[in-house]
């Protein structure tokens, strides 16, 4: 086992030396990228490009040449994230002198390769496909790509949807799997696309069983390992600290520098992993290649004075570190959760769906706030519903447009009545906040003025947001009615997205990273996250720094909430770090 495991530990100095400058240097290019993409969006009056109006991506000379810088960029991203570490995997196996600088350049220069219709296919489904089927090697700026959990659901809800989308996973599988080796063929043998794709097909179906095999208990060993590390490195050592009589700050410290270091190991597995892959792939290309096993090459084990120097450095580091962290514990790591509950569609699972009974549920069960969807009727009333038409919620097949407010009088959901803005504002006085979503053809300046003045008539404009998807809209409320809360529904942006002119940003789950939530906080904004229901998810929030968490599950949330209440001081820090990392 040690002996299989020894290229991989030789191999370790010169992947952080490579991570290290890519990354750097990958890191300023994506600098200098956003700098350019802002220039142009700011030429086009826009601070952000976002979910709501991507389509001037392909109606302005800003928007193709934005498309353009970044397919360029996809390239060059292409050529040092993967194309470089097959060449280092090529010069571990074979022995070769290993220099960062040549492989690099010799990963740059594959790129030509790519320069065709097919080369840019194989670009776009590294980049967007493999990320978003779980599988093969894909690039790390995009490896957190996904399918919007709103969009999700549809799919999930629809037998024809689900088919469709189900075939079309299973092709682009079947394409990924034929096509494992393609890089290989490029960077190695220096083929064409075509004549790479080929031989890597061959090379599949000749060897698949022994590919899966490999691949398997690739993956064995590496969970292994880690899980030793993890065992001797950290848990064991806490344990040892709670058994031994020390004081609560020396106990607290001990901690502190315990997760640290778990933090610096997690992000060096991280940078491991695809190399290790990639060094395990190529092995096997060339032993399916020859037809017999390719062992590593013998490398005379060297001895790195300076990642020794800097690895004492970093543990010296580490405890000023953590003796700073303990200083400043509560404030890093604080009790209570500053994130609102709020209940999506009136009361979430509650209660029936944008209903004043719902509204009401999300009162009994402690939220902060109720979202719900207006849209206007064929004589100018304004009713709550979500969909385009009443089929769902009450068997009714017209959208509000098409009938009067007496004809959706008659309808119910769930045995409750069809509520107006009006009576919703009434349901919420001094009880709850109401996030309004201004939804559907009818969200227009005539909604919006509506809206605001129905708002003032009822004296409640602090404790109401009106809220959507169109940042034209909230930018026409913002500018016209600033003593008017607003929110920018997205899920989706890039530039600028903390400048825009709202109150609020609601961010879909998957894009609410940490970052984007300090930038709306820097530009005096808050942050509201849609809408997470699951445990997990709503933890991660509940402990993040956003303002706002939209939810259908309202009591389970709350339940977490105080939960959180009960956390020890390790617990606290390891919630906090997986909050920012993840």
């Amino acid at each position: 086992m040690l002996q299989k495991l020894k290229p991989y530990w030789q191999a370790l100095p010169d992947i952080f030396t490579y991570q290290i400058l890519t990354k750097s240097l990958i890191g300023i290019w994506i600098y200098l990228l956003g700098r350019i993409t802002q220039t142009l969006l700011k030429s086009t009056g826009r601070v952000a490009m976002t979910s709501g109006d991507f389509m001037f991506l392909f109606q302005t000379w800003q928007g193709y040449l934005i498309l353009l810088i970044g397919l360029v960029s996809l390239f060059v991203y292409i050529a040092f994230d993967i194309n470089t570490k097959i060449i280092l995997g090529r010069k571990l196996v074979t022995g070769e002198n290993i220099s960062i600088w040549k492989s690099m350049d010799e990963g740059f220069r594959s790129i030509k390769a790519l320069l065709s219709l097919r080369g840019v296919l194989v670009a776009l489904y590294i980049a967007l496909i493999a990320p978003l089927l779980g599988f093969g090697v894909s690039i790390s700026l995009t490896e957190g790509l996904y399918i919007p959990n709103f969009i999700a659901s549809v799919i999930a809800d629809s037998p024809v949807f689900l088919l469709l989308t189900s075939f079309a996973m299973l092709v682009f599988l079947s394409i990924g799997v034929a096509n494992l080796f393609i890089l290989h063929g490029i960077v190695i043998d220096k083929l064409s696309v075509k004549e790479a794709s080929d031989q890597s097909g061959k090379l599949i179906r000749a060897n698949w069983k022994d590919y899966l095999k490999q691949t398997i208990l690739f993956l064995i060993v590496i969970v292994a390992v880690l899980g030793i590390v993890a065992l001797l490195a950290l848990v064991l050592p806490q344990v040892i600290i709670y058994a031994l009589p020390l004081s609560d700050g020396a106990r607290r410290i001990a901690s502190i520098v315990l997760i640290l270091l778990g933090s610096a190991v997690s992000l060096l597995a991280s940078l491991c992993t695809t190399p290790f892959y990639l060094m395990k792939m190529t092995q096997l290309f060339f032993s399916y290649k020859s037809g017999a096993p390719q062992p590593y090459a013998e490398r005379e084990t060297k001895k790195h004075p300076v990642v020794l120097t800097a690895a004492a450095a970093c543990f010296v580091l580490l405890i000023v570190c953590a003796v700073w962290i303990n200083n400043n514990f509560d404030h890093l790591f604080p009790v209570e959760t500053k994130t609102q509950i709020i209940a999506h569609r009136g009361g979430g699972i509650e209660g029936a769906e944008n209903t004043v009974a719902g509204i009401e549920a999300a009162c009994a069960a402690g939220a902060y706030g109720s979202e719900i969807d207006i849209q206007r009727t064929k004589d100018g009333a304004y009713v709550l519903l979500h969909d385009g038409n009443f089929e769902r919620v009450a068997g009714e097949t017209r959208t509000p447009e098409e009938m009067t407010l007496r004809e959706i009088r008659k309808l119910s959901v769930d045995g409750q009545p069809i509520p107006t803005l009006e009576e919703a504002l009434s349901a919420c006085k001094g009880r709850i906040v109401l996030f309004t979503e201004l939804k559907g053809d009818s969200a227009d300046k005539k909604m919006a003025d509506d809206a605001v003045k129905i708002i003032k008539e009822n004296n409640m404009e602090a404790e109401c947001v009106l809220i959507s998807l169109n940042y034209d809209l909230i930018d026409y409320i913002e500018t016209k009615y600033p003593e008017i809360q607003t929110g920018f529904l997205l899920f989706a942006s890039f530039g600028a997205t903390d400048k825009l002119n709202c109150d609020y940003l609601g961010i879909e789950e998957e894009s609410a990273t940490e970052n984007a939530i300090s930038a709306a906080h820097d530009q005096n904004k808050k942050m509201l996250v849609w809408t997470a229901n699951e445990k997990e998810k709503q933890k991660h929030f509940l402990c993040s720094n956003a303002d706002g968490l939209i939810t259908d599950n309202v009591v389970q949330a709350a339940g977490i909430q105080k939960d959180l209440m009960k956390r020890s001081d390790l617990q606290r820090m390891i919630d906090r770090i997986m909050t920012i990392v993840s």
